[in-house]
């Protein structure tokens, strides 16, 4: 009896030897799963356009273990920043609503594109999205705005301008008007795609700028910024709910500029160089603004706007 209660826990024991080797990765993952066990981050090299300046809003982290939804918006803005494709991190156990908190932030495309505004155009996005599972593994896929061949041709043509119409002797306001300018001298504001959400034109982005000579704000904006990162003065765009511009961070204040502003669109057809819009402060820029909501931006986002 004795030899055959042996024999039966000695088959027992075979049996399940061979069910753990055949689901041994299953059972794994289950067991790192438990004790909130994940590989190590993969922290990539970061690309030429990444920023290094200290913005208020979002900052850029060493530390891709989030804790709080600050944290995740903070490892959103790095991950943008440093120009990379795709980004796994994991969600620690003590952060018990970090998988909600990463949906409500995935899903909130006015907070993501508030974000993208302050990456370098070449980083940001025209697509985002992220995947995660209840382990806590969080994945983030980026499509980019810009791709390396129209970097390279866009980068070429703004040093042909910079060349031809920047020099040395010039202030810094001096080479900020004259970028300003010369954007609109050769720029229509895009009133087809502004009232239809169709165009012929890729005004919307710095091609439509460069090559057709038509825009809508998100381009007037996207050149500007690549302008102002060339010059390596700090900078971000800010949204309101309809409208899209610069500001800029000279003589210790940021100023706002607006292109798209500046390049009225009138009734004659006849072009038009302003200068209400340019380099001008908060109070300014609401004193101009009366009569409409274009420039009614969240001082609670843009933090370096709240004075």
């Amino acid at each position: 009896m004795t030899k055959v209660k042996n024999f039966l826990l000695f088959l027992v024991c075979i049996i399940v030897f061979i069910t753990i080797y055949l689901y041994r990765e299953p059972i794994y993952d289950k067991f790192k799963s438990i004790l909130n066990i994940h590989p190590d981050i993969v922290i990539l090299p970061s690309n030429q356009y990444t920023k290094d300046y200290e913005y208020i809003s979002f900052k850029q982290v060493d530390d891709y273990v989030p804790y709080s939804f600050e944290d995740l918006e903070n490892i959103y803005y790095s991950v943008l920043n440093q120009g990379w494709d795709e980004f796994t991190f994991y969600c620690p156990i003590e952060y018990e609503s970090c998988l909600s908190d990463v949906a409500k932030l995935s899903y909130n495309e006015v907070l993501l594109s508030d974000i993208n505004n302050y990456v370098h155009p070449y980083n940001s996005y025209t697509n985002i999205k992220t995947l995660y599972d209840e382990r806590g593994t969080v994945t983030i896929k980026i499509t980019h705005l810009y791709s390396d061949n129209e970097i390279d041709k866009i980068d070429k043509d703004i040093d042909s301008i910079i060349k031809n119409y920047i020099s040395n002797d010039m202030s810094t306001k001096e080479k900020i008007r004259a970028f300003h300018d010369y954007v609109i001298n050769n720029t229509k504001y895009d009133t087809d795609r502004a009232d239809t959400g169709y165009s012929s034109y890729d005004s919307s982005r710095i091609n439509g700028v460069l090559y057709d000579h038509y825009a809508i704000c998100s381009g007037y904006a996207d050149i500007m910024a690549v302008y102002l990162n060339k010059l390596g003065i700090p900078n971000f765009k800010v949204s309101s709910d309809t409208h899209v511009w610069n500001v800029v961070y000279i003589d210790n204040t940021w100023l706002h500029i607006d292109l798209t502003w500046d390049d009225p669109v009138t009734v004659s057809g006849r072009d038009v160089l302003d200068h209400t819009y340019f380099l001008v402060n908060n109070t300014t820029l609401k004193e101009k603004s009366i009569g409409s909501t274009e420039h009614d931006f969240d001082k609670s986002i843009y933090k370096e706007l709240d004075y």
